[in-house]
């Protein structure tokens, strides 16, 4: 396994892990473009970051590279990272949010999944974990839900309460709908029976990790988001038993927390004001914990 760290927000909790993992670690100096980046940005930001990227090149080494992108409000840079990919591959997404708001900004990290879904080499992607209310009334609130309909994109909760569709979606193994009435799969409820059944089911041998920490209880990381209520036990035994017998082409991890630099941009700070918690004082020590072991799980199941 190859590491890459993009430095866009002075991130010190991946720097206190990739310090003594004994990999050659890419450093992607980025500091100058993570305000522009950072929540929602332009096609000419997005751009930007794709040209640093091509500059750098791949780090050294063998393997699959594991990007480390900083806070959740740099997920939609996944994107970017997915475009680079020649064949054909399962995105499997573990999220808080389902972030596939379509009313948001184009390049948005709460609306990136729908970027994702435009690369015809993405077969089908699998968002698992979320406890948000995104989906509760998701068609009021945006949600992609012709993608769901489709079978492109499968959604399972952690644990959400039943809710309102008012279209008619075609039948999938991640809810139930009786008229209006709709209800999710939650897999909490039963974890390893649905990474039973599911792996089954991956419709490609290739596959790509995107994870986002706020996927995990307040216990285990500490973000810039509100969390869901997966523990970090269940995550590591996802990706390990989801990766079983498949080719993993690459990943990236988001989701610590940093203080957030929108460079005076007064609608960004609203959002963030309205979104983001509070910080804890042990955030960086839960961090570094929860990305030491889900770089090691991908570590393991990369190489």
């Amino acid at each position: 396994m190859r590491l890459r760290l993009v430095e866009l927000d002075g991130n010190e909790s991946a720097a206190d892990v990739t310090a003594g993992l004994g990999i050659c670690v890419q450093r992607l100096a980025c500091r100058d473009l993570g305000p522009k980046l950072r929540l929602w940005t332009t096609g000419r930001a997005i751009r930007s970051f794709a040209k640093r990227l091509d500059d750098a090149g791949a780090p050294t080494g063998t393997g699959p590279v594991l990007t480390l992108l900083g806070s959740g409000d740099f997920h939609h840079l996944t994107p970017v990272l997915l475009a680079q990919v020649d064949e054909p591959f399962t995105l499997i997404h573990f999220d808080n949010h389902p972030d596939w708001v379509r009313l948001a900004p184009r390049h948005h990290c709460g609306a990136w999944v729908n970027r994702a879904l435009a690369l015809t080499n993405i077969v089908r992607i699998v968002t698992v974990g979320s406890c948000s209310d995104d989906l509760a009334w998701p068609e009021l609130k945006g949600g992609n839900l012709a993608a769901l309909g489709s079978g492109r994109l499968e959604l399972y909760p952690w644990h959400r309460e039943p809710t309102t569709v008012i279209r008619r979606l075609a039948p999938s193994p991640c809810f139930r709908q009786n008229g209006r009435a709709f209800s999710w799969r939650n897999v909490g409820d039963d974890w390893h029976g649905f990474l039973d059944e599911l792996h089954p089911r991956l419709p490609t041998d290739a596959l790509w990790f995107t994870i986002d920490k706020d996927v995990l209880r307040p216990a285990d990381a500490g973000t810039n988001w509100d969390q869901g209520e997966m523990p970090l036990d269940a995550l590591l035994d996802g990706i390990r038993r989801l990766a079983r017998g498949k080719r993993i082409l690459g990943a990236d991890l988001c989701g610590d927390y940093s203080v957030p630099d929108f460079g005076g941009n007064l609608f960004k700070r609203f959002e963030a004001w309205q979104d983001h918690p509070q910080p804890a004082p042990s955030m960086r020590i839960r961090n570094g914990e929860a990305n030491r072991a889900i770089i090691d799980a991908l570590r393991e199941v990369m190489e």
